[in-house]
């Protein structure tokens, strides 16, 4: 690592600081806000009770049901806003269940479906958003709808099979499962605004290559109208998420500090990674973040392991993409979910009572397994064959 005896100069605290207000934290805080007034005019429970009425009262049609809203709701609201919204739903009726398994599994499914729908979209999962913003600070960009060919098929994939885990909890004579939440939309001018803006910023994300307004201005647009028309209040402001938007931007400081300092240098120098090839260079990288992930937040680890990834990428030592680096951190650090303090969802299901560290240890492990291995041997070959990479 350069010294300053060797002529290094620390960057500018203006460039540090610069981290916090970094285009993919304005994005981010776009999402958290949507999240945030779609709580506050309960949206979200309002298009919970909707969508599950077609998947009638079976148990397993009700985890089906319940995990398909979470995935949707957790991609474009953070994972554990929507974590919060769908265990209001679900303790009520858990409550009310005689049979365990079935206890168990419903409220499982929550955070599970939470964390997997999280890899989805750039806004779902901090970890993310840390990627996006260690490429974005070497001049790649990953548009908002691209991150989602990338990542939906994989999650969809990997939701099925943690349904095929939780109902094998279900047992046959298992009694019907019925989810009554009430209320109806909100029709005040106030809500209205919500509607139109969120279904509005929706559509813009997803068509950033017709019209190429880049996904971070977009995010900050629902940040402007819903407070200046009152929608959203300063109060409701203080009650976001800060904390997380400062750990992101952290680790969007500490990826350009790896760079300015030669750190990246000094790693990429420690071993001969040509020898290494593509999938066990991915394999590495995969295997640590679900790993560190699983003891510590999904967010350190990201912060830790994206800025090496990606640098040992752009440094040509190795026959690596930085995309499919950043991407593969990512998406296994969100894959990791199988402790209380592996993911907030998880933290936010235990703190109920109905489950037990076991129940997340074996559900959280195999779903975990499923997906190092669908994103390994399928989904990154197949992003290479078909030119996504």
């Amino acid at each position: 690592i350069t010294t300053a005896s060797e002529g290094y100069e620390p960057p500018p605290f203006s460039s540090i600081y610069a981290s916090l207000a970094n285009p993919t934290l304005m994005l981010f805080l776009g999402g958290f806000v949507l999240a945030e007034a779609a709580s506050k005019y309960h949206l979200d429970r309002n298009l919970a009770s909707v969508l599950l009425r077609p998947f009638g009262t079976s148990p397993k049609l009700v985890i089906a049901g319940m995990m398909s809203i979470t995935a949707v709701m957790s991609m474009f609201m953070s994972n554990t806003a929507t974590t919060a919204a769908m265990m209001a739903v679900v303790l009520p009726v858990a409550a009310g269940l005689t049979d365990p398994g079935t206890k168990a599994a419903l409220v499982l499914a929550v955070p599970v479906a939470a964390n997997v729908g999280g890899i989805g979209t750039p806004i779902g999962s901090p970890p993310n958003a840390i990627a996006l913003g260690r490429l974005s600070e070497e001049g790649i960009d990953v548009d908002f709808l691209e991150w989602m060919v990338l990542a939906v098929p994989l999650a969809l994939v990997v939701l099925v099979a943690a349904w095929f885990f939780l109902t094998r909890r279900v047992g046959e004579d298992a009694p019907d499962v019925r989810i009554e939440v009430g209320g109806a939309f909100e029709t005040s001018t106030a809500a209205v605004i919500l509607y139109v803006t969120f279904a509005g910023t929706v559509v813009i994300w997803l068509t950033e290559s017709v019209h190429g307004i880049p996904s971070s201005i977009t995010g900050f647009l629902p940040v402007v109208i819903l407070l200046s028309t009152q929608v959203f209040s300063t109060d409701d402001l203080r009650r976001l998420n800060w904390h997380v938007l400062w750990l992101v931007g952290g680790g969007i400081a500490l990826g350009s500090g790896v760079g300015t300092t030669g750190l990246d240098e000094w790693f990429v120098g420690l071993f001969d990674w040509s020898s290494f090839s593509t999938l066990l260079l991915t394999a590495i990288l995969a295997l640590l973040a679900i790993t560190l992930s699983t003891v510590i937040s999904n967010s350190a680890t990201a912060n830790l392991l994206v800025p090496i990834g990606v640098s040992l990428a752009l440094s040509g030592a190795a026959d690596l993409d930085p995309v499919l680096a950043g991407v593969v951190i990512a998406l296994a650090c969100s894959l990791a979910m199988a402790l209380p303090v592996s993911t907030p969802p998880n933290a936010v299901a235990y703190a109920s009572g109905y489950i037990e560290t076991r129940d997340l240890a074996t559900v959280g492990l195999a779903v975990g397994a499923v997906g190092i291995i669908l994103l390994l041997f399928v989904a990154a070959p197949i992003w290479d064959a078909t030119g996504l990479l």
